[in-house]
């Protein structure tokens, strides 16, 4: 069966096509709108942050190679209950990413300026999905679907074909507007011009302009588990090259950016930048049409390529969650020569379509990935904390040095990162917590709710974070939306001090359970000769 896992190659351009979706097309645009020419060093920031992030990752997803690793990580050190909202939370921030690429797609399509094209005009009416509209992204969905549906391996070979291309039009479209028109004076001749909206429109661009919407896709590659080959050794050089490769990518394309723009834009003032399609209408005010042409077709094969990587991985996360004994098993099921799970992939599917029709647009489904990804990231940590308290004997092919460090640094800046999203962010975590429950419950109920105050106990820790988040950013400065009570940058000050109080409780929240054992017996078959096979 080694044959039919993804080799390295097709692992970085996996990962790479989820990172490299509809948010290179938007967040130069919208990152240079919030804070100008200090967008440069945001992308820089959010890279950083999100690097941090993923080695925090790489260490558990080396240590539990398996299908849908996101959604069992946190179960194995603080029970069934945390492990269900975590797992929910990571199913939908996948899952969401399908109509929001299939929306995508659907919206750049409209602005089509070919006559040929004409029919696709009517996809959107006042900015939401017109009947027409919801067809083709409902027909999007169903591509994204059908080609996971046959194999991993089929799903491989036309990602990597997509990857390619994705990689290449960036390239070439920098390379043609830097050779076209590219001002340096656009980045300011002081740090006044050069940061016009202060240092907290940094830390906004980071939050509110897809900064880290579009690094955090590595998690897709830790999803795939065993089919990747050598996984011990693949899943973290396929995280670190494709991180480093899109963030290479969309921190010249920032830079690019900036400098194309004509004056009579930035004399304007940053904030008035308002582009459709950014990218191609900057190439159209420079008279260069075949290069707009060129972006409008990327536009379309971007988001689809996501599409089809999200799908696999979104699947791969809701197969997994019957293992936790609190789903139906038919989720799980793969019995086909594919070994697809295809239950899942058509729940996800109805799942999706059902989104696109309670949310209409872009915009709107991105604040549902946002706070389901910020909460599923947040466990993260506290997994890698406990483990290294609870299982100092377990396998480790990547161990990342400073973990006793890293650890709560990482769980502070992710916690900031839900700050800088902005009060409503908060909030609507907390709604996704409340949607999962009562499928929780039921199956709890079932069972006889074993262990329940323990499992209770070992999840207090996140309500109580999530509450002191929201009441933070209502009371916080109001760059980020809140009353003010608490000024920039003081306001940064109290997060980290309380997230850092609620990571150690959480570490010390951790027990023992049946699913410990699970993840011993996982951890025992994992190779650690891998770095030595050819």
């Amino acid at each position: 069966m080694e044959g039919k896992k993804l080799n390295l190659f097709s692992t970085v351009m996996f990962g790479l096509s989820a990172i490299i979706g509809s948010g290179w097309m938007f967040g130069s645009s919208q990152a240079a709108k919030i804070a100008g020419p200090a967008a440069i060093i945001a992308w820089i920031f959010g890279a950083i942050l999100v690097a941090m992030i993923a080695m925090v990752y790489v260490e558990i997803g080396t240590m539990f190679p398996e299908d849908g690793a996101m959604s069992r990580f946190t179960m194995y050190t603080h029970g069934s209950f945390l492990g269900h909202i975590s797992s929910w939370a990571n199913w939908l921030s996948l899952l969401a990413i399908l109509p929001i690429e299939a929306v995508a797609s659907t919206q750049y399509m409209s602005t089509w300026p070919w006559k040929w094209a004409q029919w696709t005009h009517g996809f959107m009416s006042h900015g939401e999905l017109s009947p027409k509209g919801l067809a083709m992204a409902t027909l999007l969905i169903f591509v994204f679907t059908i080609i996971n549906y046959w194999s991993v391996t089929i799903m491989a070979k036309f990602n990597n074909l997509i990857s390619v291309f994705k990689l290449v039009v960036p390239l070439i479209t920098m390379a043609v507007l830097m050779t076209s028109h590219f001002d340096v004076s656009n980045m300011g001749s002081n740090i006044g011009q050069f940061m016009p909206n202060g240092t907290s429109s940094i830390f906004i661009a980071i939050g509110s302009a897809g900064i880290i919407y579009s690094y955090v896709a590595f998690q897709t590659v830790i999803n795939l588990g065993n089919d990747i080959q050598k996984p011990s050794v693949n899943i973290r050089r396929g995280i670190i090259l494709s991180l480093l490769i899109s963030a290479i990518i969309y921190i010249s394309l920032q830079v690019v950016f900036i400098g194309s723009l004509p004056k009579s834009i930035i004399n304007s003032g940053w904030n008035h930048i308002s582009f459709n399609s950014p990218f191609a209408d900057l190439a159209i005010l420079l008279n260069v049409y075949w290069l707009s042409t060129l972006i409008y077709f990327t536009a379309f094969i971007s988001p689809v390529g996501s599409g089809i990587a999200f799908s696999a991985s979104a699947s791969k996360s809701l197969s997994s969650m019957p293992k936790n004994k609190h789903l139906p098993k038919f989720l799980s099921r793969s019995n086909n020569k594919y070994n697809t799970p295809r239950v899942a992939l058509l729940v996800d599917f109805f799942v999706s379509f059902l989104l696109i029709l309670m949310f209409k647009n872009w915009a709107l489904l991105s604040r549902v990935v946002a706070a389901s990804t910020l909460i599923s990231l947040l466990t993260g940590p506290v997994v890698a904390g406990s483990l290294r308290k609870m299982g100092p004997d377990f396998k480790r092919p990547t161990k990342i040095r400073g973990m006793k460090w890293l650890a709560p640094v990482v769980f502070d800046l992710i916690s900031l990162a839900i700050y800088w999203s902005m009060f409503p962010t908060s909030v609507q975590v907390i709604i996704i917590i409340i949607v999962g429950l009562p499928i929780y419950l039921i199956y709890d109920y079932k069972r006889g709710f074993r262990e329940f105050k323990q499992k209770m106990y070992a999840s207090l820790w996140m309500i109580v974070h999530l509450i002191g988040l929201s009441v933070i950013s209502w009371i916080g400065s109001s760059d980020f939306g809140g009353l003010n009570l608490i000024k920039y940058p003081l306001d940064f000050l109290v997060i980290i001090v309380f997230s850092t109080i609620i990571y150690f409780w959480a570490v010390n929240s951790s027990y023992y359970s049946g699913y410990f054992d699970d993840a011993r017996e996982l951890n025992a078959k994992v190779s650690l000769d891998d770095d030595n096979a050819k």
